[in-house]
């Protein structure tokens, strides 16, 4: 096995290409030359030695804060979201029990992508994460477009949290504008990212610490209940059958919920992104990969499983809060509140994942100057505060449309980015396929993580989302999801175009 890239180092490409290029003190370096202006030069290239002046001004790079229990626990709370205690309800009213199966597909291309990801993260641990590969394996157009998608949807998720938070606290405190809330939650969150990169790590550590004991009480009295352990219950899962059956509404909508469910899995990738700041990245990478499957399986699989046999899947209650409705049902006192409480943690975490995972990845994106140089300056503790500040403006804006305009510009926004996800895995997914070949000509002992089944796996992920991206174009659901979100990706290779074109004159 290689070594381990040390504390604040970053892997660049050799000088013809190659995989094997020198290593880059202070964790990030600012582009520099042609670059910086926009040149057609691609610093990717390895043209420029780490021992230039333009990589000994980056020496006070990126700080590395987060110790393992953090990034366990990033790991861990990444995919546990208001998604599941909330718009998992949605998915058992469209499909029935079969919700299952639904997000088992959905779970097992996360699982594909993340370990996907996993192997380009352990071979190569770099500031930005999928945005080098894909800057690497596609050209620098892969990087630019993958990296401002994502960027967007993270700023997009900010917005739409801070108002789900706003919303959640409005209902405890009635008399506070819900503006007013929603502001708090941002400045909040702000401040806390802003102050260094472990106040994120230990805020995000007991979020999920949080969420992940709240999914594990609910296993445990939900599986109790089912099995007839529970006081005054006895063992009957007949709800998985009965009320028309396992697929009461066919196998259709069981495949077509397979696309909202993917959304609900963004997050799992936080880990991969924030090893860069992290003191072992390549073990950071490997434990958040490994343990992507239990996740899936345990957290969402078996949680769902136990909703649709303790409450019938068509009962209004699922609707309502899928979580609550099994609560009630079971008999827990004060479930609704117990549950809105938990979500709005669940909340509060995707608020503050989005702030650091925005402006984590607008930073890489200045190194080549697919971003402007100011973003790339850092604060005294190793914090890019102009691109937290540029994440936060955005999501103020965000915000006030929320309450200015609801069901135009927001309702467009919500819209705009709901495919982009899909389009960042996508991309995710087809730079593994070509960063393997060259590191398995290049730097075959790199290659500690591999992807599974590789290369007919490999296809199969990135044919399969390929697949639910134009199945969206087909659903009425999920059409002007697809068109929003296509307009969003226009733009951005419209501003790459716009970004080359200066760059060669």
């Amino acid at each position: 096995m290689p070594e381990p890239a040390s504390a604040g180092t970053t892997e660049v490409p050799g000088r013809n290409g190659g995989l094997g290029g020198a290593r880059v003190p202070g964790g990030v370096h600012p582009p520099a030359g042609p670059a910086a202006s926009g040149g057609s030069k691609d610093p990717t290239d390895g043209s420029r030695d780490a021992g230039e002046p333009e990589a000994a001004e980056a020496s006070a790079g990126l700080h590395n804060g987060l110790k393992q229990r953090h990034m366990t626990l990033i790991a861990l709370g990444g995919v546990i979201g208001a998604g599941l205690f909330v718009g998992s309800g949605v998915v058992i009213g469209e499909t029935g029990p079969i919700a299952i199966v639904s997000f088992l597909l959905a779970g097992g291309l996360a699982i594909l992508v993340m370990r996907m990801l996993g192997e380009m993260a352990v071979a190569r641990p770099a500031v930005g994460s999928f945005y080098a590969y894909a800057r690497l394996a596609l050209g620098p157009w892969g990087g630019f477009t993958i990296g401002w998608l994502y960027w967007y949807f993270w700023v997009n998720v900010v917005a739409l949290e801070a108002v789900t938070g706003a919303t959640i606290i409005h209902a405890w405190l009635p008399g506070i504008d819900l503006w007013v809330i929603s502001l708090c939650l941002m400045v909040l969150l702000t401040v806390v990212n802003l102050f260094s990169v472990k106040s994120f790590g230990e805020f995000e550590y007991w979020f999920a610490s949080l969420k992940i004991a709240a999914i594990v009480v609910f296993l445990v009295i939900g599986l109790a209940f089912v099995v007839g352990l529970w006081p005054g219950a006895h063992a009957d899962a007949g709800n998985l059958t009965e009320h028309g059956g396992f697929a009461p509404k066919g196998l259709g909508p069981a495949l077509t919920s397979v696309i909202p469910a993917v959304g609900f899995f963004t997050g799992a990738e936080i880990a991969a992104l924030a090893a860069a700041e992290s003191t072992e990245p390549r073990r950071a990478v490997a434990r958040a990969t490994h343990s992507v499957v239990l996740r899936v399986l345990l957290f969402y699989v078996g949680s769902i499983f136990l909703i649709v046999a303790i409450v019938p899947w068509n009962s209004k209650s699922i609707g309502d809060g899928p979580y609550v409705a099994a609560l009630q049902q079971i008999g827990i006192p004060a479930a609704a509140d117990v549950m809105r409480l938990i979500i709005l943690v669940a909340v509060l975490s995707a608020l503050n994942a989005g702030l650091y995972s925005a402006s984590r990845i607008v930073f890489a994106l200045t190194r080549n100057g697919d971003a402007p140089r100011g973003l790339t300056r850092l604060s005294g503790n190793g914090v890019p505060r102009r691109a937290i500040l540029l994440a936060t403006v955005l999501g103020y804006v965000s915000v006030v449309f929320a309450y200015v305009s609801p069901d135009t510009v927001f309702s467009f926004i919500v819209h705009s980015y709901g495919a982009v996800a899909l389009f960042v895995y996508l991309l995710v997914a087809l730079s593994q396929v070509r960063l393997r070949r060259r590191l398995e000509r290049e730097d075959p002992g790199a290659l500690t993580l591999k992807m599974w089944g590789y290369p007919y796996l490999s296809w199969f992920t990135v044919a399969a989302m390929a697949i639910v991206i134009l199945a969206m174009a087909f659903l009425p659901d999920t059409r002007m999801d697809f068109v929003a979100s296509t307009l969003t990706l226009a733009v951005v290779l419209g501003a790459y175009a716009i970004r080359r074109r200066r760059g060669r004159t």
